[in-house]
């Protein structure tokens, strides 16, 4: 039987597609998440999978708490992804650091103490840890562009300390514009906000636009349950290897999946403050094969999954 997992940020749109792949694993799953609205969840998951999920509402920058949490459920694998994202650490830096960089230090001093229970921390980095540099190391970025990719930055380093001095194993996992269902905040939310609109027939301008890395949420949730289970000897980070596309094709494949809507998507072409397309081919070394969906396949997939919810409605 797999062990207990916990996921922190579990009602986001990544934290649910790790609980939907850790579910469809057989592991038994316990949501950390401050929040109460799951409607992320319920996008993802069916009545019978959400019965299954033990819910917790908890701060990670509570390291008490976090620690009970641990205890009481039994934790054997952690998949920590609790954070605030760009536009919220812009509005407030400091509440940004509490719960990006302290509650990052709080998940890796309790599984320092259960050492022998938690072989391993899987967690959430970012492509906002980079400029606009072209193309990015997959050894990581230098100077960021935000407080977001600055706390993203601190938390990689926090890994690397924790390994050298403690000897806890990590993998962190750098996305970069994650789309699908469950995705509706954050900077880079844009175009599944438009896959929305366009299978409800309406217009929407995306606020940025061209080169960039696409990763389905589905794959990324994936693969987040596979560096939880698996085993490291190390403090790695590794990028998602999405698909490269410029906007105008992120365009296309929204108007090839809902033909009634084409004209009525349009972009800003603003290059986003992170790099156009980034090194990668660690992550599958250190976790195993990824699910890597084509970007048309995802586009489709997504736009059905909105048409069939307002039908639902």
């Amino acid at each position: 039987m797999p062990e207990t997992a916990l996921v922190t940020g579990a009602l986001g749109c990544i934290g649910a597609w790790t609980v939907k792949a850790l579910l469809d694993e057989g592991a038994p799953v316990v949501a950390f998440d401050l929040g109460e609205n799951c409607s992320r969840l319920e996008l993802v998951l069916s009545a019978e999978e959400l019965a299954r999920v033990a819910f917790v509402q908890g701060d990670v920058t509570d390291l008490a708490a976090l620690e009970r949490v641990l205890d009481e459920h039994e934790i054997g694998r952690i998949v920590h992804l609790a954070a605030l994202q760009v536009p919220f650490c812009r509005a407030d830096p400091a509440l940004g650091a509490r719960v990006n960089v302290v509650g990052t230090v709080n998940v890796f001093e309790a599984v320092k103490r259960r050492a022998a229970r938690i072989p391993l921390v899987a967690y959430a980095s970012s492509t906002a840890v980079y400029g606009p540099d072209d193309p990015a190391p997959e050894s990581g970025g230098r100077r960021p562009a935000t407080h977001y990719g600055v706390y993203k930055t601190a938390n990689e380093g926090t890994a690397r300390v924790y390994f050298a001095d403690d000897r806890v194993p990590s993998i962190g996992i750098r996305p970069y514009v994650v789309y699908g269902p469950g995705r509706d905040q954050g900077m880079t939310a844009g175009p599944t906000l438009a896959m929305a609109a366009a299978a409800r027939g309406e217009a929407f301008e995306i606020g940025y636009g061209g080169r960039a890395q696409y990763d389905y949420a589905r794959d990324v949730g994936a693969a987040f349950a596979a560096a939880g289970r698996g085993s490291y000897d190390g403090a790695g980070v590794f990028n998602f290897p999405g698909a490269r596309a410029h906007m105008r094709e992120i365009v296309s494949a929204i108007e090839a999946a809902a033909p009634e809507a084409a004209g009525f998507v349009t972009f800003v072409d603003t290059q986003l403050p992170f790099p156009a397309e980034l090194e990668s081919g660690g992550l599958e070394a250190a976790v195993g094969p990824l699910r890597l969906t084509p970007l048309a396949d995802g586009v489709r997939e997504t736009v059905e999954r909105f048409r069939a919810l307002a039908l639902s409605r």
